[in-house]
């Protein structure tokens, strides 16, 4: 995997030593990169757990954090303040440590304690059995994935961005989060086609409208919906006549109709509702409801 290689160049000697061991093939498979301070390395992959032996030092949870912000924490500053960055490839990593709290709101992690780096996975086609639900008459339609943590809703939605590019849609991704594209020096670490523009690290609740009225998307996809803040942007998006593709953390109806966004739902705004499982890896489908 060669994002896996990327993040060895970010390492310590002495741990990422350990790490080229590891066959092709594992690596290939690997979704989480643990490292905790006073703890050994251990990589997440498909089939379990492989931990390491060296021990991670407070000294090298710091190294690696600097030499992934490029020595230049005033870049990553909003970031680091929700316990996260988003690296070149689209890879997320978790930060945890002792918060800075100013006006009630975290600013700051430093001392930090543990980093948990997720590995974006690309793949491609996983979305073209779901084409015939995703469009009606050519034009897309209102899809809500409802996910766990870990069973590939970014993944899903990226695929889906892509599919509708090349079937001459024009989309535009509000992505907040900047999973979906992973914007790198102002190009997506994904190849996503000739019709997509992202609008990256931008709350939803105001990138949606900025997208609406700036680009003429003919569907917004964006990820991680539920808060009171979305609804206004759900609603600008289907009184625009923008078909909307978005997740939610959830695995099951009780669970999406007790968020924020259940009167939304209610009313059948969503056409499609896709159920995700971990069961057969990344993106694998448990249910399509269709409203």
């Amino acid at each position: 995997m060669e994002g896996f290689n990327r993040i060895l160049e970010h390492m310590p000697p002495a741990i990422s030593k350990e790490m080229y061991s590891i066959p092709q093939n594992i690596i290939d498979n690997v979704e989480e990169l643990r490292l905790r301070c006073g703890y050994p390395v251990i990589l997440k992959t498909s089939s379990g757990e492989i931990i390491q032996s060296k021990i991670i030092t407070r000294e090298d949870l710091k190294s690696i954090l600097s030499s992934l912000v490029k020595y230049s924490y005033y870049a990553y500053e909003e970031d680091l303040a929700q316990g996260f960055i988003t690296i070149n490839g689209g890879h997320r990593v978790g930060i945890c440590g002792k918060a800075v709290i100013n006006n009630d709101k975290p600013t700051l992690i430093r001392e930090i304690s543990s980093l948990n780096i997720r590995f974006a996975k690309d793949i491609v086609g996983c979305c073209i059995p779901m084409i015939p639900q995703l469009l009606k008459n050519n034009r897309p339609v209102n899809t809500l994935v409802i996910s766990p943590p870990g069973c590939g809703k970014t993944t899903l939605l990226r695929d889906m961005a892509r599919q509708l590019s090349l079937r001459n849609i024009n989309v535009a991704i509000c992505d907040d989060r900047s999973e979906i594209a992973g914007m790198h020096e102002s190009k997506s670490s994904f190849n996503l086609g000739p019709r997509v523009d992202v609008l990256d690290g931008c709350d939803k609740s105001y990138g949606i409208s900025i997208l609406i009225r700036s680009m003429a998307p003919q569907v917004i996809i964006t990820d991680e919906i539920g808060k009171k803040t979305d609804i206004p942007a759900i609603e600008q998006c289907l009184s625009a006549g923008v078909c909307l593709i978005t997740s939610i953390h959830g695995s099951n109806m009780d669970d999406i109709m007790s968020s924020h966004i259940a009167s939304i739902i209610s009313r059948g705004v969503f056409k499609n509702l896709i159920f995700l499982t971990n069961e057969g890896g990344p993106g694998s489908i448990k249910e399509i409801k269709h409203c």
